[in-house]
């Protein structure tokens, strides 16, 4: 069941046979079922924090892109999970081993918006332990979540996968999850750094075209004597050898 707020106020238990055995003989056959130790699925309670934000930092070592995905400091990240769990629709789901704290999903219920008509279930984390995996823990937190979002009136549960996590995308995908569509993040620093410099190849393309033209006009006029005036220099010269220029030879026609 969730209240109001949309948080969950339920807790799911899970257990499932580890084996199966039969009786000797040739007619009389007996099944036997050992039951691992159930895991539980419940809300998380500030006691819980601790130990989800343990799981956190394992999440972030194994992630490619761990700075992205939460803070580095566990303490931090308490007080991160606590503001989760404050805010409208937010849910911490805990999944506990024995008593401890092995996998976690971190959703919130969002309310119908401009792009939605219904509501929708957003779950921004989903993980399990490394030493608790292929046990079932995976499965009881989204039996769960599944259970949230339905009693929440949310027709769509989405999902954004650690980056990286290969084994995770894989477990969605089996479950029916599709892709919709993908988050780029990139820090602010970046971003306007790399504003910034994405000016500058357009200023500095204007001058290199101002630049061109400046040095194509030069070539125009020192054309015939180049950057030094030689002009007196090659008449006299021509006079000498003998050659006779267009100039002179208009001199000399009859008028």
């Amino acid at each position: 069941m969730s209240t109001a707020d949309g948080a969950v106020r339920a807790t799911w238990t899970f257990s499932r046979p580890t084996s199966l055995g039969a009786a000797a003989g040739p007619t009389v056959r007996t099944r036997r079922s050992a039951v691992r130790p159930a895991v539980e699925v419940r809300p998380a309670v500030g006691d819980d924090l601790p130990g989800i934000a343990v799981l956190c930092s394992e999440a972030r070592r194994e992630s490619a892109s761990g700075a992205q995905i939460c803070a580095p400091d566990e303490d931090r990240l308490v007080r991160h999970l606590s503001v989760l769990l404050t805010l409208p629709g937010g849910n911490v789901l805990v999944a506990l081993h024995d008593g401890r704290p092995v996998g976690f999903v971190l959703a919130r219920v969002l309310d119908p918006h401009l792009f939605a008509d219904e509501p929708s279930l957003y779950v921004e984390a989903v993980y399990v332990g490394e030493d608790a995996r292929r046990r079932g823990v995976g499965h009881a937190l989204l039996s769960a979540t599944a259970e949230l979002a339905a009693s929440s009136g949310a027709t769509h549960v989405y999902s954004v996968p650690i980056p990286g996590s290969r084994g995770v995308q894989r477990f969605l995908a089996r479950l029916g999850f599709g892709p919709v569509a993908g988050h780029r993040v990139v820090s602010t620093a970046v971003l306007q750094r790399r504003l910034a410099a994405d000016l500058t190849p357009a200023r500095r393309g204007t001058r290199s075209l101002e630049d061109l033209i400046a040095r194509r006009r030069r070539a125009r006029t020192e054309t015939m004597s180049g950057p030094v005036d030689l002009r007196e220099f090659q008449a006299e010269y021509n006079s000498r050898a003998g050659v006779v220029t267009p100039a002179d030879t208009r001199e000399t026609l009859p008028g």
